[in-house]
């Protein structure tokens, strides 16, 4: 989360000292951005810089930038949250300014903001419980959502994407190679999660849906599932605000798909008489994210101990002709299930 551009920490680069305090009392972010005239980055002053300065004897009208770090670390437009709170971590800082190409301040991202939104009634279901047989000898003997990417397994990244967006309680379903998921993640503490369990029967998968039955204490509020070896930074608030509003029983999560077929297309009516050749056309398709948004007595409708999958939940409400919606992923989105994936989302492929 990014505090919106009309209330950011932001003040001439020829302010004095006491102009950016005042400015890093305003935002409570205890930073203040000193940019030029065009928006541009100049240097982040913090209020131990300020305090420093005046304990060597500086007046607080001196000019501000003299005591402002001039590298300040910034992060991009549109950086995961996940990312951002790694990167806090490692520089050991509590905001971070969130700056475009041009190198204008677009945002400030703020440690409180990253960790600790309002927390939300909902929980979510991650299903890790998939052998990732198309990843071949790489899960044999590490499960696919512990494979990392950018210094961290896929699972982290899921995690605290959800915490980042108030997703304080979360279930991870495990069969393949549970025991190793269970001692990473443990209670999920270390991620700002509460984090249980739904353990298969490791000779009865129960696939993408079917753990759904596993879960003993029904909630009361919309959940989030979604599959357990997904790239992706969604807003999971959005996406339960657009579940609402469109009195869903399921919202699927969706991406537009684009596809170049290799050859030259015959379109042709019932009576084969060619209408129309196109050569190697362009289709663009809505494709299944496998991330979901479901009304909970829906778990009502999973068979228990049998193997399902959530689009067959999804086709089971279409059928009863209850309100099914599509909520588009604005987002990047990788499905990490094959060693090329897998390449890609590490940016070696």
């Amino acid at each position: 989360m990014t505090h919106a551009e009309d209330h950011l920490p932001v003040a001439a680069v020829t302010s004095t000292l006491l102009e950016a305090l005042e400015v890093i009392d305003r935002g409570a972010l205890g930073i203040c951005c000193l940019v030029d005239d065009q928006g541009r980055l100049q240097g982040v002053l913090t209020d131990g810089d300020v305090r420093r300065g005046l304990i060597a004897g500086h007046p607080l009208t001196a000019p501000a930038i003299g005591h402002a770090t001039a590298s300040p670390h910034t992060v991009v437009a549109g950086t995961p949250r996940a990312h951002v709170l790694d990167l806090m971590h490692a520089w050991r800082v509590s905001a971070i300014p969130e700056v475009d190409g041009a190198g204008r301040v677009r945002g400030v991202h703020a440690l409180s903001d990253v960790i600790g939104p309002a927390e939300l009634p909902n929980v979510a279901v991650i299903m890790a419980g998939g052998k990732g047989t198309r990843l071949g000898d790489l899960t044999r003997q590490v499960p696919k959502p512990l494979m990392r990417v950018a210094g961290r397994p896929i699972v982290d990244w899921i995690i605290l994407g959800l915490v980042g967006d108030g997703i304080r309680r979360i279930y991870v379903s495990v069969n393949h190679l549970a025991e190793q998921i269970i001692e990473h993640v443990g209670d999920g503490r270390g991620l700002g999660a509460e984090v249980r369990y739904l353990r298969e029967d490791p000779e009865t998968p129960l696939g993408t849906g079917g753990s759904l039955a596993l879960i003993e204490d029904r909630p009361s509020a919309p959940m989030l599932v979604m599959n357990g070896d997904l790239m992706v930074d969604f807003d999971a608030r959005q996406l339960l605000r657009f579940h609402a509003q469109m009195q869903s029983r399921i919202t699927v999560g969706v991406r537009q798909y684009s596809h170049t077929v290799p050859f030259g297309v015959v379109e042709q009516d019932a009576d084969l008489r060619i209408r129309q050749l196109v050569e190697k056309p362009d289709l663009t398709v809505s494709i299944n994210t496998g991330v979901y948004c479901i009304d909970p007595d829906l778990i009502d409708l999973v068979p228990p101990d049998t193997m399902s999958h959530m689009p067959d939940l999804v086709q089971r409400c279409l059928d009863d002709g209850e309100q099914v919606s599509a909520w588009e992923l604005s987002s990047d989105w990788l499905d990490v299930g094959t060693p090329a994936d897998l390449a890609r989302a590490k940016g070696t492929g």
